[in-house]
């Protein structure tokens, strides 16, 4: 399928019913089903028998969890007309990669506005990695210095496109609005869908969550389907309580559009904030461990701001007896590996330490 489906309506002003969900204005981009495959020997290490959801291989741009949601946005920029796409994030924003790509494979501009880091490394972190690859894909970077804020900076950058008589189309940090957050609606009844065909019992979902659309959305799919398998929600950014109700929040507004009682979110939403470090991608010796042993092990390259740091958690909560022995856990990689290259000195050095302190 290709292009958008032929529907009447072209956003999501009037409340959508489960049954009409396919007929939401959709592109196709990516490459799915994605695979869902079984890690045995990190099952050995970890004492559980752990599958990875290779979101990472999507396809757009190297691939990746925003693929999904930019199925929903581009299709909504075109409705609206637009004829540049805007968003925000950091340097190495996978989202703004993806969203560069996806812009250039259906003819948008592009425009990027991306914030520095505090505590980030600097010797790659502003031309390799993400950054490389946004500027391959023509996209119009523009770098904001510590202390500006992304989102002051798009809003006047909007006022002044639309005076120049363009048409822009902002996409908010992560796609995580509801209408990006359809993409992973979608992707639970994809997993869903592989659970049965393949005969693979899962007891719980684990994945890095940070704009919130992601965990938002495989959960308001699930629920859609009556399906109560726990989604637990690492966190890369902020505190337990405060990514906790920021999934909430956006939770509650996808299933209000979806159609469904808003009150099904209650009880639904779990995030752990123990393991995202000094802050937003920041390294940590952890997440360097995890990286290795995950790249050793099975040849699964995760990266240092998301899945890296998700599946750090998730070992510790293994070796500390929170994941029970024996259990069937799904790991959602939602990509981003091309990260690594900008990170290169610091994953070189922290990988020295460990391997003297093994």
């Amino acid at each position: 399928m290709s292009g958008v489906l032929e529907v009447k309506s072209s956003t999501l002003k009037e409340v959508v019913k489960m049954q009409d969900f396919n007929l939401i204005p959709r592109v196709s981009i990516t490459h799915t089903p994605t695979l869902l495959e079984r890690l045995p020997r990190l099952s050995n290490e970890l004492g559980c028998n752990l599958f990875v959801k290779r979101d990472d291989c999507t396809g757009l741009a190297g691939g990746g969890n925003k693929a999904r949601k930019l199925e929903y946005l581009i299709a909504d920029a075109q409705q609206q007309g637009a004829d540049i796409l805007l968003t925000v994030g950091g340097f190495q924003s996978n989202h703004a990669r993806q969203t560069a790509a996806a812009a250039a494979k259906f003819g948008f501009d592009c425009e990027l506005v991306l914030e520095d880091v505090t505590g980030t490394p600097k010797t790659d972190y502003y031309n390799n990695g993400n950054m490389l690859l946004d500027s391959l894909f023509g996209a119009k970077i523009h770098r904001l210095s510590l202390g500006e804020d992304c989102n002051d900076y798009a809003e006047a950058l909007i006022n002044t496109l639309k005076s120049e008589g363009r048409k822009p189309y902002f996409i908010p940090m992560g796609g995580s609005n509801v209408i990006g957050s359809l993409g992973y609606v979608r992707c639970a009844n994809e997993i869903l869908q592989q659970i049965v065909s393949e005969n693979i019992q899962i007891d719980q979902i684990v994945l890095a969550t940070g704009s919130a659309g992601t965990q938002a959305g495989l959960l308001a799919g699930l629920i859609a389907a009556k399906v109560d398998i726990p989604v637990l929600g690492i966190t890369v950014s902020r505190a337990t309580e405060d990514q906790q109700q920021l999934v909430y929040a956006l939770l509650r507004e996808i299933l209000t559009q979806l159609g469904i009682n808003s009150n099904e979110a209650e009880g639904r939403v779990v995030t752990n904030g123990s393991y995202y470090g000094q802050g937003y991608g920041i390294t940590t010796p952890s997440m360097i461990a995890a990286v290795k042993r995950c790249a050793q092990l099975e040849g699964l390259l995760l990266d240092p701001v998301y899945t890296g740091k998700a599946m750090a958690g998730f070992m510790d909560l293994c070796a500390k007896g929170v994941i029970e022995q024996n259990s069937h856990q799904l790991f959602l990689h939602t990509g981003g590996s091309q990260g690594l290259f900008a990170y290169r000195v610091n994953v070189f050095n922290l990988l020295i330490i460990i391997c003297l302190a093994n």
